[in-house]
């Protein structure tokens, strides 16, 4: 079963009052929607579909079933299911650390033994770095593939083949308000390179990708 193609196994709620805030991601590795619960999961979804290594998504992509020592039945939907271009992939449940109680343990541990039976590997993921988020978050205004033009994309290649600030770049290949959709496009798509572990801003230094 290739789980980074299939439907969501439960759907998502929208009522009045509810805590959390679900909805669709657009995502550009898969050129379609992907759902989320909360912004904590679209803050991951979102870094999924960034990461480079990561060739299909899915969310709420299937079922575990299992009883307890009581022989009480538990089940339990992780969040997403990501595969990487290596054929290996990655199981990934979303909740903030205060907020995991002693029955959601149950629950992960049971996905990580199941995820280890089966060779892949799962993560817990609380809060991002928001430094981070921000920054991947801007980039994603500019993840669709109507961003990537020509010439401006060989014309910043060039520009770029040596480290330079982004402005500066982003001047030398022609008008800023042209060029700076297309330079975040090659960022987000990873065909150039920048710190995101700090706010960027005009004096970031853009190079190209390595590896």
């Amino acid at each position: 079963m290739r789980f980074e193609s299939v439907l969501p196994v439960r759907g998502f709620q929208s009522y009045k009052g509810q805590r959390h805030l679900p909805g669709l991601w657009w995502s550009s590795t898969v050129g379609g929607h992907i759902g989320y619960e909360s912004w904590l999961e679209r803050d991951h979804v979102m870094l999924l579909d960034f990461d480079p290594s990561v060739t299909g998504l899915s969310s709420q992509p299937f079922w575990l079933f299992w009883a307890a020592e009581n022989g009480k039945g538990i089940s339990h939907a992780p969040d997403y299911f990501a595969r990487r271009q290596d054929g290996s992939a990655i199981v990934v449940d979303c909740r903030p650390a205060d907020r995991r109680k002693p029955r959601d343990w149950v629950k992960f541990d049971a996905a990580r033994r199941a995820c280890d039976l089966l060779g892949w590997d799962f993560r817990l993921v609380g809060t991002p770095d928001p430094i981070v988020v921000g920054n991947v978050r801007w980039l994603a205004g500019y993840r669709h593939p109507r961003h990537r033009l020509e010439p401006v994309v060989s014309t910043l290649r060039d520009v770029f083949a040596e480290p330079r600030l982004l402005m500066d770049g982003a001047g030398l290949a022609g008008d800023p308000i042209a060029v700076l959709p297309v330079l975040f496009h090659l960022l987000w798509q990873h065909e150039l390179a920048v710190d995101l572990s700090v706010p960027m801003h005009a004096a970031s230094v853009v190079s190209p990708e390595v590896g």
